[in-house]
């Protein structure tokens, strides 16, 4: 009662000021899941496009929940380093996979031996899509992707393109280009997207497939240019850029998400708090402004089955695709 007369002395306003702060100094009790830090493991280098977003996700996780978060990079072999090291870690919620869905639905097709991602992981938390651009070194021997295929034809055997990795749409996309225009370009294969980005922005490599988040400020300050979105629909970070379909090649429709994957022997109890924790981050106001201004776009409030149902039906999708047009590591 005491109290009640006391908060009564606010105001309405006051008041309810007064309660969503004591809201907010419960909620890193109510939102965490562990009383100890937690490893997030990202299976790519630092600077790419999962980088960003995990340690976008780790800023925001310390804030809800009060707890320690560490970013532990493990790239290497399409994504299966980094899941053999979840795989290893007690299924606690101490270590978590922070990854983008192609790891889970591209890279197992032509990658064999390294998990099976219906099996080996669960997904259970998104937090936003990356889209992907075609970019050109500011010295390419074309203005746009028109002139680049006529110049592409012309100069057989002497044109490359970049992918931030074997096996993923950034290489499945240059390979259905080949197809699609009766293209012969190398495929040259790199270590994540800053390697790559560096040999077209210095015009070793005339072309990429990079995600718009590792791209965007590069094409914003004039160092690589944009030739088209391998999206359905235009872009709001690019309006001015031509989709794929607009050019005439609707198979170069790819998106991917980005989440929280974790052992699939992890209680189910533990991966609702988790997915709860996720779901807050990828639904706070603050996170999307910063994952906006970074290129990122909003995701699907999945449930955690709607999410795995997803993996299973890009991961079918994508098998048909490799097989389709004999994708092959190089």
């Amino acid at each position: 009662m005491r109290f009640a007369s006391r908060l009564s002395r606010f105001g309405r306003f006051g008041r309810h000021a007064l309660m969503a702060l004591l809201g907010a100094a419960f909620m890193p009790a109510a939102l965490a899941w562990s009383d100890k830090p937690v490893k997030l493991l990202v299976p790519a280098p630092a600077g790419g496009t999962i980088d960003v977003i995990a340690r976008m996700l780790a800023d925001q996780l310390v804030a809800d929940t009060g707890q320690a978060m560490v970013v532990d990079n493990k790239p290497g072999a399409g994504g299966a380093i980094a899941v053999q090291a979840l795989r290893a870690a007690p299924a606690d919620g101490q270590t978590v996979l922070v990854t983008a869905s192609n790891v889970l639905t591209e890279i197992p097709h032509v990658l064999k031996g390294g998990f099976d991602p219906l099996k080996d992981v669960k997904a259970i938390g998104i937090i936003a899509r990356a889209n992907m651009v075609m970019i050109a070194a500011p010295n390419a021997p074309a203005k746009d992707l028109k002139s680049f295929v006529a110049y592409t034809k012309k100069n057989p055997g002497t044109v490359n393109f970049a992918s931030y990795s074997a096996g993923t749409i950034s290489h499945y996309a240059g390979m259905i280009m080949n197809q699609k225009a009766g293209l012969d370009m190398v495929h040259v294969p790199f270590a994540g997207s800053p390697p790559g980005l560096a040999q077209v922005m210095g015009g070793q490599i005339p072309v990429m497939f990079d995600g718009i988040a590792t791209s965007r400020n590069l094409i914003a300050t004039g160092k690589v240019q944009a030739w088209a979105v391998a999206s359905a629909k235009r872009l709001s970070v690019l309006p001015d850029v031509p989709t794929m379909t607009e050019l005439g090649y609707p198979e170069l429709n790819f998106s991917n998400w980005l989440g929280v994957v974790v052992s699939p022997n992890m209680p189910a109890e533990m991966q609702e708090k988790i997915h709860k924790a996720v779901r807050n981050v990828a639904l706070n106001p603050k996170f999307r402004g910063r994952m906006f201004a970074a290129g990122f776009e909003a995701a699907e409030d999945w449930n955690i089955q709607q999410l795995n149902d997803s993996v299973r039906t890009d991961f079918e999708r994508n098998g048909a695709i490799v097989k389709q047009f004999n994708i092959k590591l190089q």
